[in-house]
């Protein structure tokens, strides 16, 4: 089966779910489904590797931001690839930041997402 822009849309989404999700098994659940086991996440912040590092990096995202996740705001794909903007958003629903991501679909999953945004200062 080759994604099309609605099924790719659809999955980014499954994905972007997991950022939200305050459970470890939820996360895990959704990457399962969305993503490769051996998917790699980057921004610059981090590289992970994997589901349980990617899954760390969100449970620290929560820390710092408890109630956290993404709303994408455009979307587009083809051959493959993605791109994606969005607003992060914090428990109490208020914009926070904004950024861009790309992601690399392969069988039906992701297994590249690179993120870019503002790094706090002191950051990196």
């Amino acid at each position: 089966m080759s994604l099309d822009e609605t099924a790719a849309r659809d999955l980014w989404e499954r994905y972007a779910s997991a950022w939200k999700s305050a459970s470890e098994a939820d996360k895990r659940q959704i990457l399962t489904e969305a993503t490769r086991p051996d998917c790699v996440y980057t921004d610059p912040l981090i590289q992970t590797h994997g589901h349980d590092q990617l899954i760390g990096y969100m449970t620290a995202f929560h820390q710092q931001i408890p109630g956290g996740w993404f709303r994408t705001t455009h979307f587009q794909f083809h051959h493959g690839r993605s791109i994606a903007t969005w607003d992060m958003v914090d428990g109490d629903g208020q914009v926070v930041g904004d950024g861009i991501s790309y992601g690399q679909f392969e069988d039906d999953r992701l297994v590249a997402m690179s993120g870019f945004f503002a790094t706090p200062e002191g950051a990196a």
